[in-house]
């Protein structure tokens, strides 16, 4: 199927449960995609997660020789860019091969080196080293060793086969760049969690001296600097023959699937905000200046123009929370646990009410990371009786992360100085519910706009970075090519409704607190 001589760009999303790959025209079409499913392994228990970068490479070349076979773009096919998961560590040789494992975002074997680094005694951080981080970074190394710090000296330190067969540490996104290029570089976005780059001088392309000394990274083996949006190179002969992509095709440096959520929502420009309900769910905009809330792990970091920056927030447990759920309650004894679809538990919590019959559900099922730092932090259901219904319980976990979602939403404004929006565009694969739309619709107490196709947000995102970078087209025809596929209003009588489930929402982790901190020592006993 010859296509027109429109230009288009492979887009490369790489989440930590699978790899889209899409083929994107330069209007903003999403013209193929392809998906295919990722696992993660828990070599030394939980505290470990890993995955095999060898297999994403495999799906990535499978996925886009699917679509290149079928669709021929030829020489149309003008720009490739990755997506995806951060904070993540993958060693490779001096070819870009991986001589281990990726060391996944939630991998927290690093923690006693972290803590050498970082860890004290206010509020568990050594303070003159976090101001050291926080003051040119915007954040600080994670004490739990979840970042590429505490994997980095982990590595160096107890996998020294791996450590001296490693030329370079790299994020996901730089892995993928460099199968494509053969190029080891990176950028100050994608390199944002590594907590080692002047991020209050964009300008400036290279680690700085004081953040190296502190955490004893190997410097030799950190990928050189670039601009965010520039381009690495051509694709090389090898991945081009690979991939069955014509060589010519520029190599966009790729970006946090934070930044390509902004380009995929629509919401590139100051006072915008999106929300992606994913695995985890975030809250952001674009900002102009580096600024930090230690209180609440927000910060603004590396944005996606010359110059700007992005609000970077997380919680843990938004999509995962529903997944958790369908997999324990439906689990019908057999091999096979969750056999119920997420359409399926749409239906079912429609059968509730709002308010779920008086349940209350905090998705703390991971820990907490934003708008409280709190690894130990658990979830609870608040208000069962013997009244309650699956479908009641259903509800409240849909209801649970927009509570959540609105507890963030708060020191999300205080933290950007807007005022309470009007408006969010939501993406994610959570947002195709259109349910969970309208639930966060009144209980953040603002329209929310859908995006179309939001599971693909991301990669559509990538795609138009692709396309930018290469100077296919502009900024205004990145925001012109998202469309809105629906637009949810609050109900007033949900409003008020909300508001009082929100008053015990916001209540519970600090009533809890000291419990969860009492819980702690004793999951480990076991």
């Amino acid at each position: 199927m010859p296509m027109s001589k429109d230009q288009y760009a492979l887009g490369i999303d790489l989440g930590t449960g699978g790899v889209k790959v899409g083929l994107i025209r330069s209007d903003g079409t999403l013209v193929a995609k392809r998906t295919a499913e990722i696992s993660t392994l828990h070599p030394d228990g939980p505290q470990s997660a890993t995955q095999d970068p060898r297999s994403w490479w495999v799906s990535i070349v499978e996925l886009t020789r699917s679509i290149i076979d079928e669709f021929d773009p030829k020489g149309a096919l003008v720009a490739v860019c990755a997506t995806g998961q951060w904070a993540s560590t993958v060693p490779v040789d001096s070819t870009g091969e991986p001589v281990g494992d990726c060391l996944l975002w939630m991998d927290e074997r690093g923690a006693p080196y972290s803590k050498e680094i970082i860890g004290g005694g206010f509020m568990g951080y050594n303070p003159l080293a976090a101001i050291s981080f926080i003051r040119k970074t915007g954040g600080a190394p994670s004490r739990s060793g979840a970042d590429p710090i505490g994997h980095i000296s982990f590595i160096e330190r107890e996998l020294a086969e791996i450590a001296a067969e490693t030329s370079w540490y790299l994020e996901p996104v730089d892995f993928i760049s460099m199968k494509l290029t053969g190029v080891a570089s990176a950028t100050h976005a994608s390199m944002t969690a590594s907590w080692l780059t002047d991020n209050t001088h964009l300008d400036r392309y290279h680690y700085d001296e004081k953040l190296l000394r502190l955490t004893k990274i190997p410097l030799a083996k950190l990928p050189r600097l670039i601009p965010v949006g520039s381009v690495i190179g051509k694709i090389s002969d090898m991945a081009a023959k690979e991939l069955h992509i014509d060589p010519g095709a520029k190599v966009i440096t790729g970006l946090p699937d934070l930044h390509t959520g902004a380009i995929g929502s629509g919401s590139i420009d100051p006072n915008e905000i999106h929300i992606c309900l994913s695995t985890t769910a975030w809250i952001s905009t674009q900002m102009s200046k580096k600024k930090t809330d230690i209180v609440h792990s927000i910060a603004s970091i590396p944005g996606i123009f010359p110059g700007e920056y992005l609000v970077a927030n997380n919680h843990e447990t938004a999509g995962e929370s529903l997944d958790w759920f369908r997999d324990i309650i439906f689990d019908d004894g057999s091999t096979q646990a969750g056999t119920a679809s997420f359409s399926d538990l749409d239906r079912l919590a429609a059968r509730s009410s709002p308010g779920s019959n008086g349940v209350v559900f905090a998705p703390w099922l991971a820990g907490e990371r934003s708008p409280v730092d709190d690894k130990n932090a658990r979830a609870v259901f608040v208000g069962m009786s013997l009244n309650t219904t699956r479908a009641d319980l259903t509800r409240s976990v849909l209801e649970g992360v927009a509570l959540s979602n609105r507890w963030l939403l708060e020191p999300f404004i205080k933290f950007t100085g807007q005022g309470w929006p009007d408006k969010v565009r939501m993406i994610g694969g959570g947002a195709n519910s259109d349910l969970w739309c309208q639930i966060h619709a009144d209980a953040l107490k603002t329209e929310v706009h859908r995006v179309k196709d939001p599971i693909y947000a991301n990669l559509k995102g990538a795609g138009l970075m692709a396309l930018f970078g290469n100077g296919t087209i502009g900024r205004s025809e990145i925001k012109a090519a998202i469309e809105i596929d629906e637009i949810f209003i609050p109900h007033p009588p949900n409003e008020r409704l909300f508001e009082g489930y929100y008053g015990v929402f916001s209540k519970i982790y600090k009533q809890n607190k000291k419990l969860f901190g009492l819980l702690e020592p004793l999951r480990n006993r076991q």
